[in-house]
């Protein structure tokens, strides 16, 4: 069983491990302020935002970074998946985005996609390692 990284269960490849490294909560002096300047709506700042935050989970394994794809891939696949739903906070979370926009996204599955585009390039040597392993051996 793939473990998570930080707990000691199983892991869950929830497709918010993408966009909680945006979560300015208790951060905003720091990466609130750096993270300000982009507009998620726009094509380049996203593409700046999905390089250098969403897929530098340098903590996970190449087989965490395998599974997230895979579940990834899965709600992309599946045209009811409300992808606004990841963004959303309810008013007993301890979260804040960084911008307004965030909030409501012009198109939350488009980001998720460009996600899902940018890690096959930046991840392909790891997810072509876990792609040749037997994923029930995890």
């Amino acid at each position: 069983m793939l473990k998570n990284p930080f707990l000691n269960k199983s892991f869950d490849p929830n497709l918010k491990w993408f966009i909680g490294v945006f979560n300015v909560y208790d951060r905003e002096q720091k990466l609130g302020t750096e993270l300000e300047k982009y507009n998620p709506n726009k094509k380049a700042d996203r593409e700046e935002l999905i390089k250098n935050y969403a897929l530098d989970l340098s903590y996970l394994s190449y087989r965490h970074k395998y599974a997230l794809i895979k579940s990834l891939e899965c709600s992309l696949n599946d045209k009811n998946y409300n992808f606004q739903s990841l963004f959303e906070i309810s008013d007993d979370e301890t979260a804040s985005w960084p911008r307004a926009e965030w909030y409501e996204l012009e198109n939350p599955r488009a980001f998720l996609h460009e996600i899902y585009l940018l890690a096959q390039f930046f991840w392909k040597d790891d997810l072509q390692k876990a792609s040749l392993e037997d994923q029930s051996t995890w």
